[in-house]
């Protein structure tokens, strides 16, 4: 399998860097790594929403770690992304309840609706579709996850509010 490899620019400002410094700080000496996680997350949400394998060698720098055990943990987590993504990325959990509860249907039906397939980003870049393991919202089947945020009690209608709303801006991804 070919893999793309996709160009981005790294900026890795002061408070980008204030906030890595701060995460690392509540570790003892020695054990940095130990916010890879967070720091991770920090670097993302500073780099739209996804991680070039050049920003992942710069947090395996910034953490004096190799950079094999950055790309194991971004391709380890589905909430990492290693390519350019689509604004909103529609993540449906796939586990027993949602698929229960009609999951797949509900796909099918946002794919079908934007005319892209699991995993594709629409042309004008602002939805994408993934299938993701349990977000632990069993008892809202199905869901999925947009942003920060949960959407539980999945229809047709619902999805369809949803991409409007998106279309809209009115959508909030992030709660920070």
């Amino acid at each position: 399998m070919e893999r793309t490899h996709y160009k981005q620019e790294i900026n890795m400002t002061e408070p980008l860097m204030t906030r890595i410094n701060e995460l690392i700080s509540h570790y003892p000496e020695g054990k940095q790594k130990s916010a890879l996680i967070p720091i991770l997350h920090e670097v993302q949400d500073a780099h739209d929403n996804w991680l070039s394998f050049e920003l992942m060698n710069k947090v395996a720098e910034i953490l004096q770690i190799k950079p094999i055990e950055v790309y194991e943990v971004v391709s380890f987590y589905t909430m990492f992304n290693q390519r350019p993504i689509g604004k909103y990325m529609f993540e449906f959990c796939q586990t027993s309840p949602c698929c229960l509860n009609g999951v797949e249907d509900l796909m099918d039906y946002t794919c079908e609706k934007l005319g892209v397939g699991i995993g594709e980003t629409t042309p004008d870049g602002l939805f994408e579709v993934r299938g993701v393991e349990c977000l632990g919202a069993c008892g809202y089947a199905p869901m999925m996850q947009l942003g920060d945020f949960y959407k539980e009690h999945l229809t047709k209608e619902k999805v369809d509010q949803i991409i409007a709303d998106c279309r809209d801006n009115k959508i909030t991804l992030h709660d920070k």
